[in-house]
């Protein structure tokens, strides 16, 4: 279990709090470039690490990220006019650039230069850098300069190459990352029958390793063979994860505030295009938004109408769960925890092993961090690893080739 303390420190990431001063050290996903697709168009509201911002595009392109709240009187820039390069409130006429300066206050009463000036600069809207990168709108929410962006394989294969979807979990992020690295659902949650006669491919062995990018979490199966069969899935700071499947898999768990998480999802092929039958499964129906929800980021099976779950199908033995999809699996049960489980109630089990590793090298990056020592994942290049899956003898030393078992070599990663 985990102390309430501890639980606090790990889960929660408004301005202030610990994790929430940590994940300000990276750049964060804010929205898809497809959001804000040309020069002064419409700003679209974006909600990150409990603070409620507005992106907009100006008229030369530049992207802006700043709070929603005019510094005037507080009321939303959402409904602003996006115009000659700035967001102008239309509560009282005042306009401020991407950087969040104020450039224009015609509410103001004749004056001279100097008070004008001194007014504009007391009105200034804070704001956040943003780039874009490979269809998405990154921010740096931290103090300073921000850092070098990380090689995330996905973000350096052309277009066509990578296809993304994304989703909103109604729990904390850390119940949602904790869900993609426990194993052992993986034979139950998503089985497509009886898991009861699947008990023999429930991991037997887990490794968790810490490393300059954030950890490796290996699970090994045994089938009675002279091997051990090993799936490698990397956690790289502050919330993603690479999957070792065909298409390879890449989440990002980016927390909206304490209760709710964004959730990217990116199905890549580093050597070639995404081929028809792979572009067709990630467009699948799993992650359809509702029509009744337009850009809500809500998915058709949510919360609110149980997931649409199939007792029928339940029953049939064609679906352990009766959900209908991975996604929707992981959600229904992550969400069905509360905002913020209290991990104090639980009882884990040996299968837990990664789930507890995980949380200790957390608490340890916080450690770090608040003793100002450099964050793990610093150096962009530590982020040139790519999951795997192999079979290793028996008496193969996981725990010393763990690490070297997933780095792609330099060359390699940027093909």
């Amino acid at each position: 279990m985990l102390s309430r303390e501890n639980n606090e420190r790990l889960t929660r990431v408004g301005p202030g709090t610990p994790m929430g001063k940590l994940m300000r050290c990276y750049w964060i996903p804010a929205a898809f470039a497809s959001a804000v697709p040309e020069p002064d168009c419409p700003p679209v509201r974006v909600k990150l690490l409990g603070e409620n911002l507005v992106l907009f595009r100006d008229s030369s392109n530049r992207l802006g990220l700043i709070d929603e709240r005019c510094p005037h009187r507080l009321a939303s820039m959402f409904f602003g006019r996006n115009e000659e390069n700035g967001l102008r409130c239309v509560y009282h006429g005042i306009k401020f650039d991407v950087t969040g300066a104020c450039t224009d206050a015609p509410c103001l009463p004749p004056s001279s230069p100097e008070v004008v000036d001194a007014v504009k600069k007391g009105l200034r809207v804070k704001s956040y850098r943003c780039m874009e990168k490979a269809g998405v709108v990154w921010t740096y929410m931290g103090e300073g300069e921000p850092p070098a962006f990380p090689d995330l394989e996905w973000t350096m294969v052309p277009e066509n190459h990578r296809f993304a979807s994304r989703h909103i979990q109604e729990c904390n992020w850390l119940q949602a990352l904790e869900g993609g690295f426990d194993a052992p659902h993986l034979t139950f949650l998503h089985a497509s029958g009886n898991p009861n006669s699947m008990r023999s491919i429930v991991p037997s062995f887990y490794e968790v390793a810490a490393s300059d990018f954030g950890f490796v979490v290996a699970t090994g199966r045994d089938f009675g063979k002279e091997t051990i069969a090993w799936n490698l899935n990397i956690m790289l700071m502050p919330f993603h994860k690479i999957i070792s499947t065909s298409p390879f898999g890449a989440h990002m768990w980016v927390p909206m505030d304490d209760d709710n998480t964004m959730l990217y999802s990116v199905d890549f092929q580093p050597g070639r295009p995404l081929n028809d039958a792979e572009l067709a499964k990630a467009k699948s129906g799993e992650w359809i938004h509702s029509e009744n929800l337009p850009g809500s980021d809500i998915g058709v099976r949510n919360k609110s109408n149980d997931y649409l779950i199939d007792r029928e199908l339940q029953k049939s033995g064609k679906s352990y769960t009766g959900l209908k999809g991975f996604g929707t699996q992981d959600c229904a049960i992550q969400e069905s925890m509360g905002p913020i489980v209290d991990r104090i109630d639980e009882h884990l089990l040996a299968g837990d092993a990664a789930i507890i590793k995980l949380r200790q090298l957390l608490l340890n990056a916080l450690r770090d961090h608040e003793a100002g020592k450099p964050v793990p994942g610093g150096d962009p290049a530590s982020y040139r690893v790519r999951s795997t899956r192999c079979e290793l003898p028996r008496d193969a030393n996981m725990s010393e080739l763990i690490t070297q078992l997933v780095i792609v070599e330099q060359k390699q990663a940027a093909e």
